[in-house]
């Protein structure tokens, strides 16, 4: 059967997916691991179509360039049939993988043996020596993801032990099965060279990504969940779970004890420091103790709790069901509470319910904490509307948890805070209906609206929904912002090199009225000749040849009496000529006029040559546009370059990732990311959430943006963190 039929691929999935009993979790990671190979396997290829045509393009002879086009060709023809085998190998590895480096006694034998070696042919020899660097790098690069991946897989499945550990991704196998799935095309050794780098760059140097999810699928399955790597030098160790609800799901990054402890140290402090502060206001104010007061009944926390339980959801959620409706709500939630105590006072005499000092400390904290969501221009005005809605339920929670204040790794603070660290690039003109992370947010609110009863682990399950939902969009956005970042800085160095060859064209040509061959040569022809030579900026300076050739054509196109200056003249174009000939042939110039221009430049330059100028200076009379068109030129005002200083060292501290927000002249604004600095260029190229290229700007415009109001730096530091630091300065410039 031919190899490269679909029935045949299908047939062989088939018998990989079903010849053995796999784990559901590893089934996940290979349907993932496989299509997520197939797209980047396109990319390489894809390349090596590039990097060819442009070999070919650049071919010194007929015979080579043949070469090229030939295994372009030929690898066009059997690219499908290639993916498909690669893509069978990779899923048989799932099935049963061979132990992590031994992978046949022949290949390790032939892979690590001089000897044997030097038994192959310098072509085998070549691509044997390049697809070992490959695994070696990949090995070196991954080795935190791969080791750990490594003791998990071989938990799974029952075959492997310590002496013969199994990983059906390692990098080994699929650069083995990929050499295997090429060894079909027929080029020669540099063309399959090219094609071994291509799946380096655009497959091998990308599995971290793909290992980060595998080790994260097994881990949430409980495998090896808790697992300490202490780099190359060090030693690795594996521990049954032990970790809390909060600990799990993280992925492969530890935090040391001391770390931790050095976060709640920080945590704690903060929170200590705003209670001291409002104990002191409530001193200055003169209130005494509660616990003082004989006509005063004080309600404890878990009191507290039960009351704020009874709390529904008629405050938070609008009518229409569009939790994004509307401007963001404001609740005064300590009049609210008491509001409540007081309907549920029944049986206690004559005293009256009041809070303790701290459970008041925390609802006002709480307020104050909403009072600077919804003052924060970093949220998306949805996004704001959205979290404000959470003012009940976040109370519940630090009545039930006071520890929401005083560590950062608290459930319900970690989702809000990657609840505005996801709405940072959410623009207000998005289509909510249609919005794939709009919809994940109001969803997740809905819940918590919904569901949430007291039970803290709520929160957590969101938190690692979402995160896991973010970092699937996050990769698709990086890639499609890679494709972008680097067209973008193709199309802009083109577009540089366009306007310098432009401008070099005419400062040259324009004193003078060249003949029309002469114009047709330059600036249809030579002209691409200019642009590819500053494009390549290579090491052998033809763009400053390119020029010169400029220089010594219009310089023989003179007439030249003196004896030295014709002898010159005598050296100088037969090199022209041929350099001209050369490289307009180089850039296709048009074929059938080529001899015909070429020998209309030659009369020309014959021409100049018996002392009868091929060359006249220009009417610089009549090259002057009439004064009344002539715009007034504007001199630079130095008050507009002092007052724009200042925004000219904010764009400075502008880092790639940061988020900006544009507001337009007709009111609407659009939130971006900056992704690329082309210095060169002097441009700023600017991608939405989803990495697509929105606008591009230069440092002057957006300091002058910046200026005019239009343009906003976002903070994308964490939520909670940012409002506690904002109420401990409001509460110190209250109390000064």
């Amino acid at each position: 059967m031919n190899k490269q039929s679909g029935i045949h691929y299908l047939s062989e999935h088939r018998e990989a997916a079903d010849g053995r009993n796999v784990p559901q979790e590893v089934v996940r990671i290979r349907d993932t691991v496989i299509a997520s190979l197939g797209d980047l396997l396109q990319g390489a290829f894809d390349a090596v179509d590039d990097s060819l045509f442009e070999l070919a393009n650049n071919a010194r002879s007929n015979n080579e360039q043949n070469r090229y086009f030939e295994a372009m060709r030929e690898i066009r023809i059997k690219r499908k049939g290639i993916e498909r085998q690669f893509q069978t190998a990779t899923s048989r590895l799932f099935v049963k993988p061979p132990a992590t480096g031994n992978l046949n006694q022949e290949t390790a034998t032939r892979t690590a043996s001089p000897d044997s070696l030097s038994l192959l042919d310098n072509d085998d020899l070549e691509e044997q020596v390049a697809l070992n660097a490959m695994i070696t790098k990949a090995n070196a690069h991954f080795q935190g993801p791969l080791i750990q991946l490594q003791a998990r897989f071989s938990a799974v499945y029952p075959d492997a032990s310590d002496t013969a550990p199994v990983n059906p991704m390692a990098p080994e196998h699929l650069c083995r099965a990929f050499s295997e799935a090429i060894q079909s095309l027929d080029i020669q050794i540099r063309e399959r060279l090219i094609v071994l780098k291509q799946f380096d760059r655009y497959v091998v140097s990308n599995l971290g990504m793909l290992l980060d999810e595998a080790n994260r699928i097994l881990t949430q399955a409980g495998i090896v969940p808790n697992f300490r790597y202490q780099g190359k030098t060090g030693q690795q160790s594996v521990s049954k779970p032990q970790a809390t609800p909060s600990e799990t799901g993280r992925g492969t990054t530890t935090v040391s004890p001391g770390q931790r402890a050095e976060t709640a140290a920080e945590d704690s402090a903060l929170f200590e420091q705003i209670q001291q502060i409002l104990a002191h206001q409530r001193a200055n104010n003169g209130r005494a103790s509660r616990h003082q007061d004989p006509s005063v009944r004080v309600v404890n926390s878990q009191e507290l709790a039960s009351v704020i339980t009874a709390l529904n959801a008629r405050h938070s959620l609008p009518e229409s069901g569009d939790l994004s409706e509307g401007e963001p709500i404001t609740l005064d939630l300590e009049q609210l509470v008491r509001q409540l105590l007081a309907q549920q006072q029944t049986g206690s005499g004559n005293t009256s319910p009041a809070l303790e000092e701290k459970d008041e400390d925390l609802i006002n904290l709480v307020s104050m904490l909403f009072e600077f969501i919804l003052d924060d221009y970093n949220l998306s005005a949805p996004v704001q509307v959205l979290i404000s809605r959470l003012q009940i339920p976040v109370l519940k929670v630090v009545i039930k948890d006071k520890s929401f204040f005083s560590r950062s790794g608290h459930p319900a603070r970690k989702l809000l805070n990657s609840l505005a660290r996801a709405g940072i690039g959410w623009s207000s003109s998005d289509e909510k209906a249609r919005d794939k992370l709009y919809n994940q947010i109001h969803n997740i609110v809905h819940r918590i609206l919904n569901e949430f009863d007291g039970d803290i682990e709520l929160f957590e399950t969101l938190n690692r929904e979402f995160e896991q939902y973010l970092e699937r969009e996050n990769r698709k956005a990086s890639l499609v912002e890679q494709r972008t970042r680097e067209s973008e800085r193709g199309r802009i160095k083109s577009r540089k090199a366009q306007e310098e060859v432009d401008s070099i064209l005419q400062e040259k040509t324009a004193p003078y009225q060249l003949p029309e061959s002469v114009q047709d040569i330059l600036m249809n022809g030579w002209s691409r000749v200019m642009f590819l030579a500053y494009l390549r900026n290579d090491a052998d300076h033809r763009w400053t040849e390119t020029v010169k050739v400029v220089d010594d054509l219009i310089w023989c196109l003179h007439p030249h009496e003196d004896d030295e200056e014709r002898d010159q003249w005598v050296r100088v174009v037969p090199g022209l000529l041929k350099t001209l000939r050369a490289g307009l042939k180089e850039v296709s110039y048009n074929a059938n006029r080529l001899d015909e221009v070429m020998a209309s430049l030659k009369h020309e330059l014959a021409g100049a040559f018996r002392t009868r100028s091929a060359i006249q200076p220009r009417d610089e009379t009549r090259a002057e546009p009439p004064g009344p068109e002539t715009e007034p030129t504007t001199e630079p005002n130095g008050d507009d370059d002092a007052a724009i200083a200042e925004f000219m060292s904010q764009i400075d501290r502008l880092n790639t990732g940061d988020w900006v927000e544009f507001r337009l002249v007709n009111g609407t604004s659009f939130r971006c990311k900056l992704s690329a600095i082309i210095r060169e260029a002097d441009c700023f190229v600017f991608v939405n959430r989803m990495g697509l290229k929105v606008i591009e700007k230069t440092r002057t415009e957006l300091a002058h943006e910046m200026r005019k109001g239009r343009l906003t730096l976002l903070e994308q530091g964490a939520l909670i963190d940012r409002a506690l630091n904002a109420v401990v300065g409001n509460l110190r410039a209250h109390s000064a």
